[in-house]
This record gives structure tokens, sequence and C-alpha cells, in this order.
């Protein structure tokens, strides 16, 4: 009994059972020679005794031990230990087709395709050295971890020299070709439509051909239509139902003639899957020769049974062992003895049929129905002659051969063609009706070409190119008055690239854009466009320039005009004059500027100033003696200055500099939005009359562009 631990040939050491099949047991083991791990399948102690079943156990390793390709499980040893007859084979970890099938439900169709063409090369290597497999079917089929498929269980194979007549049909009946049905020649095409019948289960999720036992999926094998594959899935390619509906016909010389024909047509349906290329063929061959048996190799052939696919299931619960219980294969050992009889007789009354019509014609021919009478010469009519005519055996339209695509990518449209024609003369090269955007491509080369390069292709196909509109255009959005941070971060997220450029000014705080280079216009409709990559400079505020800025003259008590010559040698202007009583000072002196003395400000800056008309005349003869605690000094500022950017929060904070004092006259948690409405005409309450400074902080901290003046008036108090 084998056992885990267990050594054979004092080399292979038994790990786990993966499967069992009708004859043998397949273990995974680890070769100690070799240090790797491999599949090792061992003939039922039952069946060791019986030579038949040696020789075919063994017979299977040498249909395939020759055998050398990456779709194809390799064959590593052969040989007995002690009455074990084994094979050691290449160990595959992944999953039968089968099992994937079941999964999905049905494939996609570059995917089938995909697993397709993989299955027909390792045909391909096996037909190249005379091995017919006989049981392509998709539990004959491993998909590993890294997506190759491979093709084992050769159980079955026989050399494609050797007699492949059997009077039993070998293999499993959904997948079983019309010819091994009647247990009649199998050859390379018998592999053939069961890689069709595959594909079929894979494009659909269901087998051709399903009947409620063996005998009736043979029949219809024989005699049925499979359900045309676009109406079960209108998703399925003209080309590819084509292809399939080609490997499936009942006749073997009407499918494809060998496997690299079939890959052939199966890589242009990927490239060219509305091609209408797929020829099936009308004539008949002569590959297929009638051949004589023996009893002996009858009985031989009809004691061949099959084994089980190999393979480790990587999602299996024990993550030790992977193991997968063996494929269900439903196996047609023989058809049934009714429809032999059917056959057999069918065949007698066919030959039977037509012996008489021809015993009828020769006798017509000669007179032996017309009584033995005498007949004038004259009056017999010769037989007619019989003209055959043998119609040419059609032959395949011309295909165009396969030419790899040329890279053209970033040359120019001439160029690009140039470069095509010399590839093919014969490709139809033409222009995408538009212009696309790219990045990398500059404007007028070409940005995208329909067939990758280095794709196979048909010499005559069509070649169509995009060229390149050059990178898309950007259009400068509005960072005026924005932080520089904030604006160079919106900028460059476009694909610009910002440069910084420092400039002094009065109107805006320290950090804040000012202009940007190009200017923006104020049009929508004609928006400055820039490319990506474009450079766009950043003016931005460094605050006021200190060293140009000049000193508010003291004009209190001055007359307007010496007022006005003051302001002028300092580089400023006068601006509004207003008239109020003053009793501090005589009439027609300047007794309010709205700037302080010694204030710095922008050259040109306008000076409000106010003219006394003199003290206040009462109607009372005898004056009102004032207490100052009955009046309360009141005066108005607008802060016009937005001192967030847009998004921007925080807490804002107003302080009342008077004569050296300073007293809080406002504090609010305000945003961008809440300027200028907040701040119109705000009233300042100090604590005498005469001028004051309003400064504003932003969280605790003095905003770099904030003096206000205020003149604080008197107000009696109610």
């Amino acid at each position: 009994m084998i056992k885990p631990g267990m050594f054979i040939s004092d080399r292979y050491e038994i790990v786990d059972r993966v499967g069992s099949g009708g004859m043998a047991d397949v273990y995974k083991a680890k070769c100690h020679r070799l240090n790797r791990y491999v599949a090792i399948k061992i003939l039922k102690p039952e069946y060791s005794s019986d030579k038949n079943f040696v020789t075919k156990f063994r017979g299977e390793a040498q249909s395939v031990a020759g055998l050398s390709h990456p779709n194809i499980v390799n064959v590593y040893d052969v040989g007995d230990d002690d009455g074990l007859y084994y094979i050691v084979m290449e160990l595959v970890e992944g999953i039968t087709l089968k099992k994937f099938i079941e999964r999905k439900g049905k494939l996609e169709i570059k995917e089938a395709v995909g697993i397709a063409i993989q299955i027909a090369q390792g045909m391909e290597a096996a037909h190249d050295n005379h091995i017919i497999h006989r049981d392509i079917k998709p539990q004959n089929i491993i998909i590993s971890r890294d997506g190759k498929v491979k093709v084992t269980d050769f159980g079955i194979a026989k050399a494609a020299s050797t007699n492949t007549v059997t009077q039993n049909a070998i293999g499993s009946v959904h997948y079983l070709s019309p010819e091994q049905a009647r247990g009649g020649y199998s050859d390379e095409k018998s592999d053939i439509y069961s890689l069709g019948v595959t594909m079929y289960e894979m494009l659909c999720g269901e087998v051709p051909f399903a009947g409620d036992n063996t005998v009736s999926v043979a029949l219809l094998h024989i005699q049925g239509e499979a359900t045309p594959l676009r109406e079960l899935n209108p998703d399925v390619p003209v080309s590819v139902e084509k292809i399939v509906q080609k490997c499936m016909q009942k006749k073997p010389e009407r499918r494809y003639l060998s496997a690299s024909e079939l890959i052939s047509d199966l890589k242009r349906s990927i490239i060219n899957k509305d091609g209408d290329y797929v020829i099936i063929n009308n004539g008949a061959v002569s590959d297929s020769p009638t051949i004589s048996l023996s009893d002996d190799e009858m009985n031989h052939i009809k004691s061949a049974a099959k084994t089980p696919v190999t393979f480790i299931d990587n999602n299996a619960k024990d993550k030790n062992t992977k193991k997968l219980s063996k494929e269900e294969e439903e196996e047609l050992d023989s058809v049934d003895s009714k429809m032999e009889k059917v056959l057999i007789i069918s065949m007698i009354a066919a030959a039977v049929l037509v012996g008489f019509t021809v015993l009828f014609i020769v006798a017509r021919f000669f007179g032996l129905f017309d009584g033995g009478k005498d007949k004038n010469p004259a009056d017999i009519t010769p037989a007619p002659s019989i003209t055959v005519t043998v119609s040419p055996e059609p032959t395949e339209e011309p295909t165009s051969e396969l030419v790899k695509v040329p890279k053209v990518l970033g040359l120019d449209r001439e160029t690009a063609i140039s470069s095509l024609e010399l590839a093919s003369p014969s490709f139809t090269i033409k222009l995408a009706d538009e212009k696309e955007y790219s990045d990398e491509y500059e404007e007028g080369l070409v940005m995208k070409q329909n067939y990758p390069a280095d794709t196979e292709i048909p010499s005559n196909s069509t070649i169509i190119l995009t060229i390149s509109a050059g990178a898309k255009p950007i259009e400068l959005p509005d960072v005026y008055n924005r932080n520089y941070e904030q604006a160079k971060k919106q900028l460059e997220d476009l694909g610009l690239i910002v440069v910084r450029q420092d400039e002094a000014s009065s109107e805006l705080g320290v950090d804040m854009v000012i202009r940007t280079i190009p200017e923006r216009t104020t049009d929508p409709k004609n928006p400055v466009v820039l490319k990506k990559g474009s450079t766009v400079t950043l003016v931005v505020s460094t605050g006021p320039d200190v060293s140009a800025l000049k000193k508010v003259p003291n004009l209190l008590g001055k007359t307007e005009d010496q007022a006005k010559q003051d302001l002028l040698a300092a580089g400023l202007e006068k601006g509004a004059t207003s008239y109020i009583s003053s009793s501090e000072y005589p009439k027609g002196a300047v007794c309010f500027q709205n700037m302080t003395a010694g204030e710095l400000v922008a050259p040109g800056t306008k000076i409000d100033i106010s003219i006394s008309t003199g003290p206040e005349s009462t109607p009372s003869p005898t004056p009102e003696v004032v207490v100052p605690d009955e009046y309360s000094y009141v005066g108005e500022v607008n802060i016009t200055e937005n001192p967030f950017a847009e998004g921007e929060a925080g807490n804002v904070y107003l302080e009342l500099e008077q004569d050296g004092e300073s007293m809080p006259i406002f504090e609010k948690d305000l945003s961008y939005d809440d300027f200028p409405g907040e701040f119109s005409n705000i009233k300042v309450e100090g604590i005498r009359e005469g001028n004051g400074i309003v400064r504003m902080y932003i969280n605790d901290v003095l905003y770099s562009n904030s003096s206000w003046s205020v003149y604080l008036s008197p107000v009696k108090k109610n």
C-alpha cells in the first residue's frame, strides 16, 4: 500500500495522493535526486498482473516521452519497483479548464481564443511527432498559476502511423468526433474536432450535444447539428464562430487539416475579428486510408482505457496537499449494440440496393428484359452515352501572408506612411478623421496606430494612424489677490510651470498675487490660452516699499493753502475739504486731517482735511458748562481690504490707537466671504476728540497692511 513517506526506486518520496482514476492513482512526490516535486502515476495493484494493462500503461509514457513543449505536461521517467509500475510527470499547480469554465460560466472572447491557441500549439507538437491525443477535453487541460495552458493525460493516445480503427469508441462522449463515435479511423483531425467542441463550451458555457445517455450523445455527434454559437452568445465574432464551425464539421476532410492552420486563423481572429477568411473545405482528402486489423489488434484496442487528469488545485482547503478530487469523466466505452445492428443493417441494405440497381442497368443495356424477341437492328435504339463531368476540386482562396507592423509612433505623417509601405506595399493606410490631444507627442506626429508594433497581421490590412494635435490648451485662471502658495498649486495642477517675481505694493498684503505674466483678460469670450508646460510668472506683493513711502506732514492750525503746499512738498496731494466747528482752532485753520502726522503712506496719497468754522454758537447767553462725561467720541472707518484668500477664515480683532493708548473695538470669527460687508461704515468709539488709527489682527497676528485713520468727534450722550 502506498503511504506518505514511502520511497519508490530509492528516489521518489511519496508526499500525498492527489487523484485516482480507473487504472492508476496519482501522487505528489519529491524527487531527491533532482530536488523537485513531481506527479507520479502508479498502476493500481489489481492491474499490475495484467499484461494488457501494463502494456497500455507503459504505452502512455512512450506516447509522450519524446515530447517537450510548453503546452504539454512533460514525462520525466517511467519504470517499475518491486511490481509497482509508475510514470513520473511534471507537477502542474493550477486548475482544469473544466473547473475554470464552471466558475466563470463562459469565458471572454480573447481569453477563450488565447487558451485555444495554446491547446492547439500543444496538439501541433504532438501531431508533428505523429501522436494523436484522441481525448481532448476541458478535463484534460490544466491552467497553471502563471496562466500557462498544458495538455495532459495521453492515456489513450496512439501513434498516428499505427492502426487506430476500433470497434469501440474511445474518449469522452461529449467531445468525441463522429468517426470515433462510429468506431472508425481517427487521426489529427479528430483532435481538432474535440478542440472545436471545447472552444464551443468555453464561449457559451455548455457543450453542443447533450442527451440522456452516451449513445444518444454519440448519435448527435454523428447526425445532429449544434445550435449556432452566436445564437447562444451574440458577442462571439463571426470569424470565431466560423472557426469553431469548421473544427466541428462532420466530415474530417472539411475540418482544418492541421493544427497549424487552426492556429493561424485563431491568431487572425484576434486582430481581424470580422474578417471573412475562414474557408470550409469541400473537397475530399486522401490521408485517411482504409486499414485492415487483425483480431489481436482489435482486442487490444478494445481494452484501451483512460487514466485521470493529474493536477494540484491551489484553492483546496487543505493547504498542505492542495488536493482536488479526480475529474468526473464521462466515457463512451462502447456504442450500444442496438446502434451497431442498425448501422450494419443499413450498410447491408444500401449495398443490396446498389447491387440491384447495377444489375438492372446492365440487363437493360443488353436487352435481357426483351423476352428474347428478335429485333430489327434499325429498330434498336442505341444506349445513351454517359458523360461524367468532374468538377474541379475547389481551391482555397489565397490568404495574405502575415507581416509585422513597424512602430511609427512619434514619426511625422510622411515618414510613418513610408515606413508602413516599406513593411508591406499592400497596406491600406488611412488617417483618423480628427486629431487628438497628446501630452507625449508634439503636434503633427503620429500618436496612435490601430495595430501595436510587432503585431503580425495580413499584408493587405488597413492601418489607421491618429495624428497628435499637441498638448491640450489650458485657460489661464484668475489668481489675482490670491495667496501665492494657493495660486501656485492651482497653476501647477493644470500642468503649468510657475515662476515667482516679488514686487512692493501698498494695496495688497505680503505674499498676495498682484498680477500674472502673461496677464489675464477680463473678457470671458477671449481667455488667455496656454499649452501644458508653459511658464507663468506670479508677481507677488512684498508689502509697501518703505523706502518710497512719504511721511504725512502736520497740517493742523494751517490755512488751506499752506496745507496744500505742505502736502505737495511731501509728495502727497490734498484730498477732500470739509468745514466743521472747532473751539480749539480759529476759523479758517485746519482742524482735522484724516492721516496722522508722521504716518508713512504711498506717494501721491490724498489727505482729506477739515477747516474750522470757529466755535459752535449757542442760543443761550449763558454758556453751558460742558462736563466731559456727558460726551462720547465717535468716528467711522471703512475697511475695504480682504485679509483672507478665497476659502480661508480666522479670528479678526480690531483696536483703536489714540494718543499712544489702545483699546479693543471689534472681535469676531470671520471668513473671506464676510468682506467687505462687516466693515462698511464701522463705528469707532474713542476716549477723546481727535485723530486715531485702527489696526487689524488676524489670529492675534498684526495684519501687515492694516492702518486706517479715523477722526473722533464728540457726541452728547442721551
